[in-house]
Formats: C-alpha cells, sequence, structure tokens
C-alpha cells in the first residue's frame, strides 16, 4: 500500500531506494536500589561503560573515513566533552553511591538535568544540542547493555538505502558510511541538529521531525524522499516513481551545472553587483565556504564556544578561534557576532530563572550585564582584528541606549590594549543585528552610530508577530510574507542604502530561494546563508533582472491579502 509522509525538509535533494531501518535504544531506564554490598560494583561497571565510550569515539575519530566532512571531528569532539562532563561522569557516581541507585538511572537523571539548562537557550542551534547529550547517555547506555555502540551496516552492493531512524548521532553516521545512504530519515531533530548539518555538508536528501516514520515505514519498503519538500512517498506507484526518477535525473544536472558558478561574480542581467556571504557556527566549515563560492563570512556564531563547558573560554582561546577564521579567509570579510547567548547557570552562580527565555537576559543583554565575560570577548576580537578583516556583529540591540553602553565598552576595551602594546585594527567596523522591531522603528539611532547592518529575520519574524517559532502549536503561524514582516524589512533595508550604510540579511530568509528576488527588490544587496545555499542563490542572482522586477515588488508591498501576496510572489519567480 502507498502512503505519504510529511516533515521537516533540512537538505534538498531526491533519492529513490529502500528502507533501512536502524534500531533505537529506549531511554526510559528502570530505577532501583541496590543492596549496599553492590554499590562499588555499580561504580566499578559504569567507570568501564565510560571508558568503553570514550575509546569508540575517540576510534571513530582517530580512523574516520577520507570522504567524511570536517564537521565531523568537531561533533565527535563535542560528544567526547559530554562524556567528560562532570554533569555526566562524576555526577552519576556521585548519586549511584549517594542513593544506591542502578547506573543506568543515575545516568538518566544527570542527562535530563543537562537537556533542561540546554532547553533554557533561546538560539535555536544551542537549545539543539540536548539532542548531542541524549545521543551520549544513549550510547552509554548501549554499551551497559551489552549491545554495540553502532548502526548495522548497510548491505547489498548496486541497491540504493534510505536510513530511517528514530534519531541518528553524528558518530553513528561516521560508522555507516554515509555515502551509501540515499537520504536520511529520522523522526527527532530540527533544522540546526547535527543529523540536520551533516546531511547538508555531505549534499544528502534528509527530513527530520516526521515523529512516526521508524513506526510506519518497514524495511526494504521502496522509498521515494523528495528533501526539499520534505515528503516521503512509500511504496510509490510505477507513475509516480518514474516521475521522480526523471526530476532526480534533472536535479543532478543542476547540480553539477552550479558547481561552474564557483568563481563567477553575483551580479543582476543589468549589472548591479551582490555579495554573497556565508554563515557559520565553526572554523571548520571554512571548507564549505571556500567551496561555494562566498565572497566572506556575514555571520559566524561565536557562541559554539560556549557549548557544553563550565569555564567560560579565556581570552587566548578565543582569540585563536577568531584568528584561524580571519586568516582562513584571506583578506575577505569576517562577521563574528557576539555571544547571542541565553540566561542560564553556567554563566552565572546566580542561577538566573527566565519564564520566557526569547524576551529575558540574552545576547547583548546578558553581555552588558557580565561586563568581564564581554570584555574578555572584546579583547579577543580585536586582537584577531590585526590578522584579517573583521567586524563585529551585536546582537538584539533594541535602541540608543544599548548602542551606546557596547560602543562604550569597545572604547575601553582599545584604550586598555593600547597601554599594553597589543595590536587591533583601530578602524574595525561595529555593526548591530535588526531583529526587535523597536530597532527597526528606531533605525535613524542605528545608521548614526553603526558602521553596518545585519538583519536576522529568524527573530524579526517571531517578536513582529509574537509567536514562537519553535511552538508547534503555533508554528504554522510565523509567516515571512506578513504585510508587517515584509514593511520593516523595506523600512530597514530602504533606509541603510539612504544614509550609504551596508545592511545585509543572514537570517533563513536569505537562503529561501522564492524570496530572493523580492529581497532584491527591495533593495538587498548583501546576503548571508548557510554555504550549501550560496550557489542556487546565486543562479538566482544572475538571472535576475532588477528594473523587471522592480514593478511587481512595489505590488506585493502595496498587497495586504496573504494569497494575494503569494501569488504575486509566484509570478515574481517565473
Amino acid at each position: 500500500m502507498s502512503f505519504t509522509l510529511h516533515g521537516l525538509p533540512v537538505s534538498s535533494g531526491i533519492a529513490i531506494g529502500h528502507a533501512h531501518l536502524v534500531s533505537h535504544t529506549s531511554l526510559e531506564v528502570a530505577h532501583y536500589v541496590l543492596p549496599k554490598h553492590m554499590v562499588l560494583e555499580e561504580v566499578t561497571r559504569l567507570n568501564a561503560a565510560l571508558e568503553t565510550t570514550r575509546a569508540e569515539l575517540a576510534a571513530l575519530r582517530e580512523h574516520r573515513p577520507q570522504q567524511a566532512a570536517a564537521e565531523f571531528d568537531a561533533f565527535i569532539d563535542l560528544h567526547l566533552m559530554i562524556l567528560a562532563d562532570d554533569h555526566i561522569s562524576h555526577a552519576a557516581r556521585e548519586m549511584v553511591l549517594r542513593e544506591q541507585c542502578n547506573a543506568e538511572w543515575a545516568l538518566k537523571v544527570q542527562m535530563d538535568g543537562l537537556v533542561a539548562q540546554f532547553e533554557a537557550f533561546d538560539d535555536v542551534y544551542l537549545r539543539e544540542r540536548k539532542t548531542d547529550v541524549v545521543q551520549v547517555v544513549e550510547r552509554i547506555l548501549k554499551t551497559m547493555s551489552g549491545q554495540p555502540g553502532h548502526v548495522p551496516p548497510a548491505g547489498k552492493q548496486g541497491v540504493m538505502l534510505i536510513l530511517v531512524a528514530h534519531d541518528v548521532s553524528p558518530a553513528d553516521l561516521i560508522q555507516l558510511k554515509p555515502h551509501q545512504f540515499g537520504a536520511i530519515l529520522t523522526d527527532l531533530g530540527g533544522a540546526t541538529s547535527h543529523t540536520s548539518i551533516v546531511a547538508r555538508s555531505l549534499n544528502t536528501p534528509c527530513v527530520v521531525g516526521l515523529h512516526h516514520a521508524r513506526e510506519l515505514i518497514k524495511d526494504n519498503d521502496m522509498l521515494i524522499v523528495d528533501g526539499a519538500q520534505g515528503v516521503i512517498i512509500v511504496n510509490p506507484d510505477k507513475p509516480i516513481l518514474a516521475e521522480y526518477k526523471l526530476r532526480q535525473t534533472q536535479l543532478e544536472l543542476e547540480r553539477q551545472k552550479l558547481k561552474r558558478l564557483k568563481t563567477a561574480r553575483a551580479t543582476t542581467l543589468d549589472g548591479t553587483v551582490i555579495e554573497m556571504y556565508a554563515n557559520i557556527e565553526m572554523p571548520n566549515d571554512l571548507a564549505d565556504v571556500k567551496e561555494n563560492g562566498a565572497t566572506g563570512i556575514g555571520l559566524f556564531r561565536s557562541e559554539f564556544l560556549f557549548l557544553n563547558r563550565d569555564v567560560l573560554p579565556d581570552e587566548d582561546e578565543q582569540f585563536e578561534a577568531y584568528r584561524a577564521v580571519a586568516e582562513g579567509m584571506e583578506g575577505l570579510p569576517v562577521t563574528i557576532r557576539t555571544f547571542d547567548l541565553g540566561a542560564d547557570k553556567q554563566l552565572n552562580s546566580s542561577k538566573r530563572v527566565a519564564s520566557n527565555p526569547a524576551l529575558g537576559l540574552r545576547a547583548i543583554r546578558l553581555s552588558l550585564a557580565e561586563p568581564q565575560m564581554f570584555r574578555t570577548q572584546l579583547r579577543a576580537l580585536l586582537r584577531a582584528s590585526h590578522y584579517g578583516n573583521i567586524k563585529i556583529l551585536v546582537p538584539m540591540l533594541s535602541g540608543p541606549s544599548e548602542i551606546n553602553q557596547t560602543l562604550q565598552f569597545i572604547a575601553a576595551t582599545k584604550q586598555s590594549l593600547d597601554k599594553e602594546g597589543i595590536h587591533y585594527n583601530p578602524a574595525m567596523q561595529i555593526g548591530g543585528m535588526i531583529e526587535i522591531p523597536a530597532a527597526a522603528l528606531s533605525l535613524n539611532a542605528f545608521l548614526k552610530k553603526l558602521d553596518f547592518l545585519s538583519i536576522g529575520t529568524n527573530d524579526l519574524i517571531q517578536y513582529t508577530l509574537a509567536i514562537d517559532r519553535t511552538d508547534e502549536e503555533v508554528a504554522h503561524l510565523y509567516d515571512p510574507l506578513h504585510p508587517a514582516v515584509l514593511h520593516l524589512l523595506s523600512h530597514v533595508i530602504s533606509g541603510a542604502n539612504k544614509a550609504g550604510v551596508p545592511v545585509s540579511v543572514c537570517g533563513e530568509m536569505a537562503g529561501e530561494l522564492s524570496y530572493t528576488r523580492l529581497l532584491l527588490g527591495l533593495g538587498l544587496r548583501q546576503f548571508s546563508m548557510h554555504p550549501a545555499q550560496l550557489l542556487a542563490t546565486k543562479q538566482r542572482v544572475l538571472t535576475t533582472s532588477l528594473p523587471e522586477i522592480a514593478t511587481l515588488t512595489q505590488r506585493i508591498m502595496r498587497a495586504s491579502d496573504p494569497m494575494k501576496i503569494r501569488d504575486l510572489l509566484d509570478r515574481l519567480n517565473a
């Protein structure tokens, strides 16, 4: 029987093959009290499982396949860090000794505590790192139960397999030799989960958040995976299969053609040059940035340095990370965003509790509230500016007061470096993110005091429409084409252009092809997106004439009916 499943599309492409189901270890472990004489033996059993798991991860890193993406090393390192974290290892041992409980239960309790900490972050990327914690604990539990920590290898040569799993860790992906799988399907996961990031880096179609795919799909079922639409067709009939095979061939031809655009300058048909920048999370992303021909980095999310650690990264550690990216880009612009973190007890012993992290002490608010942390990062950024074209981007500014405080911090940091005789670029540019409606509506203050602007559409849409984009109950109301959102975008872009202040879009809208021409029509000349989206967006730019899209763009801006706006957008992209 043929049926269709829908999930979250995170890596585009079409794959056709047979389902290969992967088993999943449940984390619903039992809880029981041990006799006193067995407690030390239980701790020994836990220590052995931790060491076995550590050795397995280390071996994976040592012998990773040559075709594995550079990100794999970082993901394995992150899992090793989680494994060594006292919140997992030491705390679990102490709990076994203190409460005489079984080791599995102690691990589960510690995992739940760490997951709760990650859920306190507002940043989507950081919040989804809770998945890594769960994957590490699951791996330990598999070891303790006598099961291998890996997924069974793929079989039959010449048969395309589609991986279907409840969830897959980066370590498992290495063992799976991802090049043998046509696509990856998981019940769990989000757009910024590591499974999604790895799938995009491998150019492997991937659909996550399917909820019950592991239960509904049977081993060896014929599957069609449409990674662009998030659609899975199970046991398709012959006409549908033939149609998707044709689409698959066409997509492969298009992908090969796109590679030719790597060195081409992004210029519209009427001769307007568009800057194509990349968003990155870690220095290892530089390979993808260069492979896709980015002309700079428009957003380096520096908060990756905070992942899963109790001690803040010191000045030298931050400096080395920023310098590596600056030198790696060989003079091209590198925009580094200051820590965009939410309130979390690891940052301050006061253990702040935020009832709504999205509106709480986060981003620049947190930096200003933690002056020592902020000064440390500013010193590292300024020092690194001596080695490349670094710009500082400040997140979640709401008005003149926060701008002034930030600039005062930067000026004071420069003075301290001058006294110490430390080199930096005194003309380093300072920019601000426009992601709060108040910032967009007080644009003049930003234009007078800052060197450039970057529009974070993800948060701007969320705050403008009062929609928590992570809440499944209201996520369908998250609409980039809402007239209020479009008018704020137009206001910021046109205002910056008139003032001669560079402005970019670094949110998800920048990498969504259906919005490229609309943003160009609004006057945007700098895009920043995931590296994998660059070439397709560049192609759209190369086939666009700004005079020809002007009229339709104006009609979209005058429209108020959602259906009318989408109809006009379709015509714009025709």
